[in-house]
């Protein structure tokens, strides 16, 4: 069972890199986070205030923030599945949801790819989006603390999407191959 995780603060690259790693091996699929309340529905599991008490009440919530007015969610039960299925990519912005997700579920192994682009290049990836909330996710983006033990780093302003997807599709491949006897 291996999933990727995607660290990193609003506008490096989280969605288009997703985007790149799927059309290279279609294993390769949005983790879908719970989310409660307004904004952008594309991309999420759309939920209430009463299923996520429920699964609060069980220990199924690994990870919960609350961001732009709403919560988000990664649930056991969910992040399970997905590993079972094919090869989650889940996008994280703190520092503490990667050691919470990474040991959410035993045996499944992660690939931790911390993406950055400067808050110039964000900004103006921020506007294009015209999601009217800019200052927001730039006070969320300079909140993104760096990761330095990822397994990757990619500035995203200086690798292409596809580019980045094989160096994250080659590290895969590679931490897949058996360790070789030093006899």
């Amino acid at each position: 069972m291996r999933g990727v995780i995607l660290y990193g603060p609003p506008a490096a690259g989280k969605d288009t890199v997703t985007a790149a790693l799927h059309d290279l091996d279609a294993r390769y699929t949005l983790y879908q986070r719970l989310k409660v309340g307004p904004g952008r529905t594309n991309g999420y599991r759309m939920t209430d205030e009463a299923a996520v008490a429920q699964l609060r009440e069980r220990g199924e919530i690994v990870w919960e923030n609350s961001r732009y007015g709403a919560r988000y969610v990664v649930d056991r039960p969910s992040l399970a599945e997905c590993l079972s299925s094919g090869v989650p990519v889940v996008h994280l912005g703190q520092r503490p949801a990667v050691g919470a997700v990474t040991a959410a579920v035993p045996g499944s192994r992660w690939c931790v790819v911390s993406l950055w682009c400067p808050r110039e290049v964000a900004e103006q990836r921020i506007i294009a989006r015209g999601t009217g909330d800019t200052q927001a996710r730039l006070r969320a983006w300079d909140a993104t603390e760096p990761l330095p033990d990822a397994d990757l780093t990619i500035n995203t302003a200086e690798l292409s999407p596809q580019l980045a997807a094989e160096r994250i599709h080659r590290h895969m491949l590679a931490d897949d191959r058996p360790a070789v006897s030093q006899t």
